[in-house]
């Protein structure tokens, strides 16, 4: 990839920054995985399942939290649109919904990390 197609790539998938296919969320600290990260998009298609990043405040520290995992069951609706377990109001115990920018920044950190990983947005990386 040109380094103009990846800079537009990048913008694409993060404007100003930010990632666009991300929903995040804060428990209030009921638990040691305070935030929660639900990456979002088609990339399912590659994945098989919807991914989702469990942190403190402090993720990449050497006694932080920071995991990630998979949730794999999903449906289709009538209409075809496809719907995954993340989406269904049973999960309400994940917290209130917060920005990105809301999160603390060693999670902004892990979440971009993870982010451009998954969408291919590094130079050497494959979209």
């Amino acid at each position: 990839m040109t380094p103009e197609a990846l800079a537009e790539r990048r913008e694409r998938f993060m404007p100003d920054g930010v990632p666009k296919y991300v929903r995040c969320y804060d428990n209030g600290g009921r638990s040691a995985d305070r935030y929660l990260v639900v990456y979002t998009g088609p990339y399912r298609k590659r994945t098989g399942g919807t991914l989702y990043c469990g942190m403190n405040s402090q993720p990449t520290h050497p006694q932080g939290i920071g995991m990630m995992d998979t949730f794999w069951r999903a449906w289709t609706h009538d209409d075809g649109t496809i719907q995954y377990d993340i989406d269904r109001p049973r999960y309400s115990h994940l917290g209130a919904r917060i920005t990105f920018d809301q999160l603390p920044e060693g999670c902004r950190k892990l979440v971009i990390n993870d982010y451009e990983w998954l969408w291919g947005l590094a130079e050497g990386t494959d979209g």
